[in-house]
């Protein structure tokens, strides 16, 4: 009999790359997150500096609008003042959509609500920063579904030129079915100062591909519906019984009507069941 000694330095070695691959991940997130901070004070020291400036240029320049339609139903434009609700109301803004950080927030969700108006909050940090796919999602869904009901909606920031923006281009993108350079070219027709930092303009360009593959991943991960004989007792099909298995993916009974539907009815009886198992599509 031969005896080998088993070495193990093959499982060191798996063991210190993973090692080295969590202390990596966890270098990043602190980079990240020291990014955020200083950006974030940055944002908070430069926020009423550069509001004034923009107040300022808007009252010289007339070309300097505080914002722009971009659609027949979405507006794009800067942090509105209360003053400007009631303006806003009588250009049929039925919905608003706030980007800003609560420190840059100049009008209350309430003030909102008491001129009739829906208002969506997804703070995100200035300058740098986009909003999450899943915030953006909302957003798009919310400019759709206010445009479905004859509303209009203003999405700002604080500039209306970089965070906001991200939001109008996806929009565009997913319900005007523009390309990310077509929808920046013709936002930028309509108010030519926007500006998107890297991972906004990132976020834009990838944001199709997200919703396919969330969308994709929803409908495949229903849970199946057995069908057995005893469910079909009482129809007849000239081929053999099948029991069915259907995605649990639209209501039961539009299923079921989508199976009995395909099982033609006759008055011969039907042949000895066969427990073979088929996927059914959901009609």
């Amino acid at each position: 009999m031969k005896i080998e000694d088993l070495d193990d330095s093959s499982d060191v070695k798996i063991f210190d790359r993973n090692v080295e691959y969590d202390y990596e991940s966890r270098r990043q997130i602190v980079a990240v997150d020291a990014k955020r901070a200083l950006v974030g004070a940055g944002a908070r020291i430069l926020f009423y500096p550069t509001l004034l400036y923009n107040v300022f240029r808007n009252k010289i320049q007339s070309e300097f609008r505080w914002w722009d339609r971009v659609d027949q139903f979405l507006l794009l434009g800067a942090v509105p003042f209360p003053k400007d609700v009631p303006r806003l109301k009588k250009l049929d803004v039925g919905g608003v959509i706030t980007l800003n950080e609560p420190y840059e927030t100049l009008v209350p969700t309430s003030l909102y609500r008491a001129h009739g108006i829906d208002h969506l909050v997804i703070p995100t940090r200035d300058y740098l920063f986009a909003p999450s796919f899943v915030d953006i999602d909302r957003a798009v869904n919310f400019i759709h579904k206010n445009a479905s009901r004859g509303r209009t909606t203003y999405v700002h920031c604080k500039a209306g030129r970089g965070r906001s923006t991200t939001i109008v281009l996806c929009y565009l993108v997913e319900y005007k079915h523009m390309t990310p350079a077509s929808a920046l070219e013709y936002v930028r027709s309509r108010r030519p100062r926007v500006l998107l930092a890297p991972s906004q303009w990132k976020a834009v360009q990838e944001y199709k591909q997200w919703r396919l593959a969330a969308s994709s991943s929803r409908s495949s991960s229903g849970d199946a519906v057995l069908i057995t004989k005893a469910d079909l007792e009482g129809y007849h099909s000239p081929s053999s019984s099948q029991v069915a298995l259907i995605p649990r993916s639209r209501p039961m009974i539009a299923k079921l009507s989508c199976l009995f539907a395909s099982l033609k009815v006759s008055g011969i009886t039907a042949a000895p069941v066969s427990l073979k198992l088929t996927e059914t599509p959901a009609c």
